[in-house]
């Protein structure tokens, strides 16, 4: 059977070389208001960036003769926003079990192994108008609420498959101690004694691997690929993302924290404000939103969209994210991460925190500031240029770039809109 390989090849070759081109390109952004986050806005600022590279920002950057310019006067320049909780690329319909890979079987409700991203679908459609939005990167949690449900990485919204998207990986163990029965046990109480069961069995593991091997050891609380993945943890050298809403909770992941040292991030957490003295103390960093003050839950019952501005005022790093625990975050509202720190703005939070919440403080926190999250020479190329205040309702992302390269393609919303816009000559809406 012959299926002519010889000019697929050759256009391979055609695209691979045009692919090498556009990374290759100098692109200068000019005239515009620059916030590289890491340091302060720069007015008519320059931002020059080289094969998939930022080279230089600055009011005073020297533009090579053979750049492509591209004239920002009158518009805002950021750093491309990070949503740091979501399932793109996991989930395509929520109700469609089908079509989502964000949630591992695990044994005893323990999946301490699931590495989420590699079943990330890079062609998901919803990854466009996320994009478009001026989200440039994200973190793909697992879900499924078990006592730990596996680990995250942090994407950069390139094209390519999933491997060519992953920033770092992993960043973090997902785990919660809000719902006794997602952790399979009775009562809260016995939640945390099964977690702390599992550390103490993980350094047990950590120290035994022999014995274990032969059969030698008693039985561990989790698998030996379960044990495996949490030694980072246990040792303090991966944070663990604790889902925690009540202050109680939260409270109790700073004590299991500090009594095993292991490094622990508050998720969702909307009582954190009442622990805000603790949290800022402990230094452990909250990811929350500022959508919703109605309670979703008896966990959620203090929840108030003031929470990111008392956090941050009493010295804890903030992340926002989606209002997680709440599940009106769907996934192709990835975007919506704008809308969650125009919200904090209004309820308290500093505009300058605010966008450091969406691009740097994820950055940090999660090891990859050497990467993105600001504007500066040899991180990558995850720019945004806006009409405007990005967290007013009314501007929008007007040209994005994610590793130095422009997407202006249209999304699915749009390809329908304009679709449907115009009926073909002789057609007409049917009538009921």
């Amino acid at each position: 059977m012959n299926f002519r390989i010889a000019p697929v090849v050759g256009a391979c070759a055609v695209v691979g070389l045009f692919g090498g081109l556009l990374s290759a390109q100098t692109i200068a952004i000019t005239g515009g208001r620059v916030y590289p986050v890491s340091s302060a806005p720069i007015d008519n600022g320059t931002v020059l960036m080289r094969n998939g590279k930022i080279v230089a920002v600055g009011a005073n950057v020297a533009v090579p003769a053979d750049a492509q310019r591209i004239d920002a006067a009158g518009k805002w320049v950021t750093p491309g926003l990070i949503n740091s909780a979501t399932q793109l690329g996991l989930v395509e319909v929520g109700q469609i079990a089908g079509t989502r890979d964000d949630a591992a079987r695990g044994r005893d409700n323990i999946a301490a192994a699931f590495t989420v991203w590699e079943g990330v679908n890079p062609q998901s459609t919803l990854i466009a108008p996320a994009r478009r939005e001026g989200v440039t990167s994200v973190v793909v949690l697992p879900s499924g609420g078990q006592l730990v449900s596996g680990q995250a990485a942090l994407l950069n919204l390139v094209d390519g498959m999933a491997s060519d998207m992953v920033v770092r990986a992993p960043i973090a163990m997902f785990a919660q101690i809000q719902s006794a029965q997602g952790a399979g046990v009775g009562a809260r109480g016995e939640l945390y004694v099964k977690l702390r069961e599992l550390i103490e069995d993980t350094r047990a593991f950590s120290r035994n691997r022999g014995a274990f091997e032969r059969a030698e050891t008693r039985d561990f609380a989790a698998s030996r690929l379960d044990l495996q993945a949490m030694i980072p943890v246990v040792q303090g050298r991966l944070p663990m993302i604790v889902v925690a809403e009540k202050a109680g909770d939260i409270d109790a992941a700073l004590r299991i924290s500090r009594e095993n040292g292991i490094k622990v991030i508050i998720g969702g957490g909307a009582e954190a404000w009442m622990v805000a003295d603790r949290l800022a103390a402990a230094k452990v960093p909250v990811l929350t939103g500022a959508m919703n003050n109605i309670p979703g839950s008896f966990t959620t019952l203090g929840q108030a969209q003031e929470n990111a501005g008392l956090l941050r005022r009493a010295g804890v790093k903030v992340i926002i994210i989606g209002n997680a625990g709440n599940g009106d975050e769907e996934t192709f509202n990835v975007r919506n991460i704008k809308q969650e720190a125009g919200n904090a703005v209004a309820y308290g939070m500093t505009w300058d925190d605010a966008l450091r919440a969406v691009t740097l403080a994820p950055a940090e926190v999660f090891g990859v500031a050497d990467r993105v999250g600001s504007l500066q020479a040899g991180r990558d190329a995850n720019v945004v240029i806006w009409t405007g205040d990005p967290f007013e309702f009314s501007s929008r992302a007007e040209r994005v770039f994610v590793a130095g390269r422009e997407h202006r393609a249209m999304d699915r919303q749009e390809l329908l809109t304009e679709r449907y816009k115009t009926l073909p000559p002789g057609k007409a809406i049917p009538s009921r």
